[in-house]
């Protein structure tokens, strides 16, 4: 047996009295001076800590990066150095749009965020289970994710203004096709592929840039719900996803994924039919081959949920010497919002909480502020230059500038020419990717989910939407309206003459 504790308070104070409050005889008025019924009943109330804006309901695992390819010759990133070399990491995978309590086998997008204990520094790569994203510029994020969240009259989630959303916003059709498709109700989380979505960059020892993408295939297997599976997996377990994980790693059956990446020369990107920095878009793994480049294990479960999982704090603006970031909008808008997002969730300290903490040296003039645990710096000067400190700035960190080819400052529209082919790679994926079961499957959760649209304006953005389908397969649209019982003629002729075709269309 262990050695016995003692019952203490936070201070360290023993105290015995844990069950019963002080009070004037056993059936008298409770007495103000029993502290301990106050410091039980006030960390009580403060135990919630606000739940993350997006990605509410999630789980997470620790795990080994293991490098099992050389790719130094692109970047010298230290993680990546040595063929065999293990980084230790955390990964936490999620729901997107649901609360903290919702069911984790919902039809949303899934978030693949990891953090890599670096000797450099924790690099932390945040994406998702979808190469793509809805939009792409960060100015539309708080608007889409309002869609996903409660209508501020009825409080319930509104197909109406999802489907009104992307209705008029045409670049999210390449998601809302993955969304839709049986991949939006993956079985759990060890099934998925995760992807670092953005596009970033790696830079060599001898300052050499080139544009990556950074995938993650699951070695257990693509394996997904259908939509009626989904429905009842939520109803028999809400927490799937949750307890398939934690207990495949109890079992010792550890999931692990494939780390792959695409590399483009930013020669290449500049001769690219479209954008490459577009999160809207792929890169064709024809011309831009999947290099192997090692394994990523997770084979330990957090002793504590709420310490480890609900504390830890991920941002793309976290990355280390050898990668970097790349003219990608919604990555420049996320290395703000994250940070800032975990800064008001955890605190201005929220890096010295131990989950987040590199492992390695930290060495800076941040003081000060709420839950500061580490000393504070102690009695070393707080500013910089100073003539007591040791601390310098090593000028090998130094890195290189982003070639940009036009003026900064202006506003550009995200769907002018060039920037406004929405259609092809949906068209693509319905056509090349899904399988003749799987087209069938996207068209009954499309008919489904986009008959739940009510209101004066359901006519208006059912026809709008169908419009975008059939600009990316003839076939997918005409399916999708015979499906819901909708005039083709009459749809488009409605919406030819009531609405202009929205941006980029």
């Amino acid at each position: 047996m262990s050695e016995e504790k003692k019952l203490t308070t936070a201070a360290g104070i023993p105290y015995y009295h844990n069950e019963d409050t002080q009070s004037a005889g056993p059936r008298g008025p409770l007495l103000l001076q029993d502290f301990i019924l106050h410091e039980k009943m006030a960390h009580f109330n403060r135990e919630r800590i606000p739940e993350r804006v997006v990605h509410a309901k999630g789980s997470a695992a620790y795990g080994t990066l293991t490098v099992t390819h050389d790719i130094s010759r692109y970047t010298k990133a230290k993680i990546f150095d040595t063929v065999g070399k293990k980084t230790r990491s955390l990964l936490r995978m999620s729901t997107v749009g649901g609360e903290k309590g919702s069911a984790d086998t919902e039809r949303d997008p899934r978030g693949f965020a990891l953090k890599f204990y670096t000797e450099e520094g924790n690099w932390d790569l945040v994406g998702n289970n979808t190469p793509i994203f809805f939009i792409k510029d960060p100015k539309k994020f708080g608007d889409f994710i309002h869609t996903q969240k409660r209508d501020p009259y009825t409080n319930c989630k509104s197909p109406t203004m999802m489907w009104d959303f992307w209705s008029l916003n045409p670049e999210s059709l390449h998601q809302v096709m993955f969304l839709m498709s049986d991949r939006g109700t993956p079985y759990g989380f060890r099934h998925m592929n995760g992807y670092g979505s953005h596009t970033y960059s790696l830079i060599n020892d001898k300052n050499e840039r080139i544009w990556v993408k950074f995938h993650f295939k699951t070695a257990q297997g693509i394996k997904n719900f259908t939509n009626d599976e989904a429905i009842r997996m939520k109803a028999q377990d809400p927490d799937f996803a949750q307890r398939d994980l934690l207990e495949s790693i109890d079992r010792k059956e550890f999931p692990k994924w494939n780390l792959k990446i695409q590399l483009m020369t930013p020669e290449q990107a500049k001769n690219h039919p479209f954008n490459p920095f577009d999160l809207t878009k792929t890169w064709s793994q024809k011309e831009f081959p999947l290099i192997d480049v090692g394994v990523l294990e997770l084979n330990e479960n957090p002793k504590n949920y709420f310490a480890e999982v609900e504390q830890a704090a991920f941002a793309p603006a976290h990355v280390v010497p050898g990668i970097d970031y790349s003219p990608d909008k919604m990555l420049q808008g996320r290395i703000l919002s994250y940070p800032d997002a975990h800064r008001h969730r955890l605190g201005v300290n929220y890096e010295q909480i131990p989950v987040n903490r590199c492992p390695y040296a930290v060495n800076n003039y941040e003081r000060d502020g709420a839950m500061r645990v580490d000393g504070n710096g102690e009695s070393n000067p707080n500013y910089f230059p100073n003539s007591f400190d040791s601390i310098k700035a090593d000028e090998s960190y130094r890195g290189i500038p982003l070639e940009l080819d036009s003026q900064t400052g202006g506003w550009y529209d995200r769907n002018a020419q060039g920037e406004n082919d929405h259609y092809t790679q949906p068209g693509i994926f319905y056509r090349q990717v899904l399988s003749d079961y799987d087209k069938k499957e996207l068209v009954k959760n499309i008919s489904f989910s986009l008959g739940l649209v009510s209101g004066p304006k359901k006519e208006d953005i059912v026809n709008r939407q169908l419009c975008h389908f059939f600009r990316a397969d003839i076939g997918l649209g005409m399916a999708i309206a015979q499906t819901m019982g909708v005039n083709v003629e009459a749809a488009m002729k409605d919406v030819q003459h009531k609405e202009p075709v929205p941006a980029g269309a």
